[in-house]
């Protein structure tokens, strides 16, 4: 039977466009060649989770997988990071794809078959460690994707510089240099300067199976802040004697966040000013002599950045005056904004919808955590997305958010990841037609 030739050419069309967004039978069995390895080392990294710059058996058993399989890792960048480069046997492009190795100081409830019992002291304080932001899972997804494209090296065109970053959630004492920074600084683009660089989170806030990504501001800048507030001590029964620092802090404090709603335009781009430490005293009746409080500031605007510092630093300084106290703001930038390069976002959607299917990629709002593959992402051209991690099932608005004690990983977001990386190499490397 004929069919008439508006229906012939519909037919084509939707056909051709299935086939734009539909993975390749190759990526197909190369993602399921590694899969129960990328589940295996991603149990095995979560049950034996090391804090930053410390990730001595995770770097080893990411140089053993990387030896096993015909690469030379270079060991002991930035203290304990790990990179490799995998050389194709056809001229390309080169790339980088990057993941992060630490764990957070978090208790990690019982319940998971290798739930982490690990322990150990963070900044003075005994804790428990877990791998409760997905770094686990971004180091496998990333061995398999090398394993991966390793098994294809004759006939791969180009360059893959993979890069096991330590300390990516901070250093161990504030100020420190760390993680990407020091991994730069140590020359990791001295001598394989990629054309892009490519990095993906698992993320609680989006459902198993599906991947968002947005061009320009994505993630935002982190700068750690401490303020120190000095009074006067004295007898708790006599607070007139002496400064209260506590009561000026708390008053600083509260006075910090009027300030971000009524001084800071919001509305144009978000800020966030948190407190997540407030210190004073060693007994219930002596005022002390000083209180410090420790925190965050999440930005997507450098200037925006410097003038949230500069009225910070006034409004604690003018309370402080009133009271007859002073206190002194620090601030150190752990990490700038992460920028998606918008012509790069443009060129690797299309391979994100390939791996997963277009109604799977989903545009993502600029989120406040922050990243330091941002300092690779300044260097060269990046682009960073993430990779639901929700079970079916349960509202990812309402599911344990990363650095939660309960966060969970579906670990089908690890095949998800895989695909969604091996896809966006193979179509860079080969030149793949933008969509």
């Amino acid at each position: 039977m004929r069919l008439p030739a508006l229906l012939i050419a519909s037919t084509l069309f939707a056909t051709t466009a299935a086939a734009q967004t539909a993975p390749t039978p190759e990526l197909d069995r190369a993602a399921r060649a590694v899969q129960a390895d990328v589940v295996a080392w991603r149990r095995d990294l979560h049950q034996h989770p090391e804090l930053g710059n410390n990730e001595v058996r995770t770097a080893k058993l990411i140089a053993d997988q990387l030896r096993r399989i015909g690469l030379e890792p270079k060991t002991g960048i930035a203290h304990t990071g790990v990179v490799a480069v995998l050389k194709g046997g056809r001229p390309g492009p080169r790339i980088a794809i990057r993941a992060d190795m630490d764990a957070l100081p978090v208790t990690e409830p019982a319940g998971l078959a290798f739930a982490s019992k690990v322990t150990t002291t963070y900044r003075g304080q005994p804790v428990g460690v877990m791998h409760a932001c997905g770094h686990d899972a971004h180091v496998a997804i990333l061995l398999g994707v090398a394993t991966a494209l390793a098994a294809q090296k004759a006939t791969l065109p180009g360059e893959v510089m993979f890069v096991f970053q330590p300390s990516e959630e901070g250093p161990p004492n504030p100020g420190e240099p760390f993680g990407a920074a020091l991994m730069l600084e140590q020359g990791v683009f001295r001598d394989f300067k990629p054309e892009a660089v490519f990095g993906l989170h698992v993320w609680a806030g989006l459902p198993v199976g599906s991947i968002g990504v947005r061009a320009g501001p994505s993630l935002a800048s982190a700068d750690e802040w401490s303020l120190t507030v000095r009074g006067k001590q004295t007898h708790g029964s006599r607070p007139w004697d002496g400064v209260d620092p506590i009561t000026v802090g708390a008053q600083i404090l509260l006075a910090s966040q009027s300030m971000i709603a009524r001084q800071v335009n919001i509305a144009a781009t978000p800020v966030v000013l948190t407190a997540g430490q407030f210190n004073s005293g060693v007994r219930f009746n002596i005022i002390p002599d000083e209180a410090k409080l420790v925190g965050t500031l999440r930005t997507f605007d450098a200037d925006v950045r410097e003038d949230v510092i500069a009225r910070f630093r006034r409004t604690a300084q003018d309370l402080a005056h009133a009271s007859g106290a002073s206190a002194e703001l620090t601030v150190v930038n752990n990490a700038p904004a992460t920028i998606n390069n918008p012509a790069l976002t443009q060129r690797v959607r299309p391979s994100l919808q390939r791996a997963v299917g277009a109604d799977k990629v989903v545009e993502m709002p600029m989120v406040t955590v922050a990243e330091d593959f941002s300092q690779f992402a300044n260097t060269v051209p990046g682009v960073y997305f993430f990779v639901g991690s929700t079970a079916a099932g349960i509202d990812p608005a309402k599911a344990p958010i990363n650095h939660s004690p309960q966060f969970v990983l579906d670990e089908g977001a690890l095949d998800v990841g895989t695909r969604a990386m091996l896809q966006l190499a193979l179509d860079y490397l080969g030149g793949a037609p933008q969509g």
